[in-house]
């Protein structure tokens, strides 16, 4: 029974990960109708940064709680300013384009940010730990490690914060405007590309959090970071019901447990395997996902 209370709590750390990340997923599909396979490559430029920003302040040697809000800033400053120019330079021009035009350019831009990754980085992994070394919580046989509660609280905090910008501020009112029906709102006064410029930014923000806390998890950084958990998190996105916040919320929490059960019950080579199995799955049973509803759409 310990051994399983472990899994989970691993499962709802790297569960929680996964949520931030699809979280920018599922808001600009919901703003765009656009799969924005460059979101994990934004993730993967956060890591770096931290990482860059960790050595030049010293805190890669000697960790501290302030050096990591420092880091995390940094990265957030970068990749919604990176989120920004994404969609003003390769997105916007293509808005009124077929949607095939949007997800060829969006496959462009993540080959172009990994390899040129690798040509700014170097292709070689980078150890990275901003979090200070300090010890878990023990409650009973179980083990809450230091880095799975501050996973847990920031992920929570950031998932909360969202919800109140989405469903209690004029942006989000106005986010879910144009999700709904963007003409209807640009005739209604709401400005188009400033709130399709806002969700990238907030999105590219969240997959800068994500990216920290995922490196501090996982330490180490390297250029092709992004790809495995950018596809889980496009999986989750999907599994909760893409265009859906809080279904983008409840996918990551399940993918992350059914990953960590799988591979303590079964076998660690599977637990890549079973993110692809639920999609599968999920597009097989239930293609609007747990949380998402279908919609009548003219032909």
């Amino acid at each position: 029974m310990a051994e399983l209370f472990q899994h989970i709590i691993n499962g709802i750390s790297v569960g929680a990960i996964y949520a931030l990340i699809a979280l920018g997923y599922t808001m600009v599909y919901g703003v765009l109708k656009l799969i924005n396979f460059a979101h994990g490559d934004v993730f993967m430029v956060g890591a770096m940064v931290g990482w860059y920003v960790a050595r030049w302040t010293g805190e890669s040697q000697s960790p501290s709680i302030g050096g990591a809000l420092l880091i995390a800033l940094a990265a957030m400053l970068v990749c919604g300013t990176l989120g920004f120019v994404i969609e003003r330079l390769a997105y916007r021009p293509l808005r009124n384009s077929p949607r095939l035009n949007s997800l060829i350019t969006a496959i462009g831009v993540s080959f172009f940010l990994e390899y040129g990754g690798q040509y700014l980085f170097g292709p070689n992994p980078r150890l990275f730990s901003v979090l200070p070394r300090q010890a878990g919580l023990h409650v009973g046989p179980v083990s809450l490690g230091y880095v799975d509660v501050v996973t847990l609280v920031v992920s929570v905090a950031l998932m909360i914060a969202l919800q109140r910008i989405v469903y209690h501020t004029k942006i989000g009112t106005a986010m879910r405007a144009v999700s709904f029906n963007s003409n209807v709102a640009a005739l209604m006064g709401v400005n188009i590309d400033l709130v399709i410029s806002f969700t990238f930014v907030l999105g590219s923000v969240l997959a800068a959090v994500a990216g920290i806390l995922y490196a501090s998890k996982y330490p180490t950084v390297q250029p092709l970071m992004g790809l495995m958990p950018g596809l889980k998190a496009f999986v989750a996105a999907v599994l909760g019901g893409i265009g859906n916040v809080p279904g983008a919320m409840l996918g990551g929490l399940v993918l992350g447990l059914a990953e960590q059960i799988v591979s303590g019950y079964v076998s660690s080579t599977w637990r890549d395997a079973v993110a692809f199995g639920i999609l599968i799955l999920v597009l097989l049973v239930r293609p609007t996902g747990l949380l998402g509803r279908g919609e009548a759409e003219k032909v």
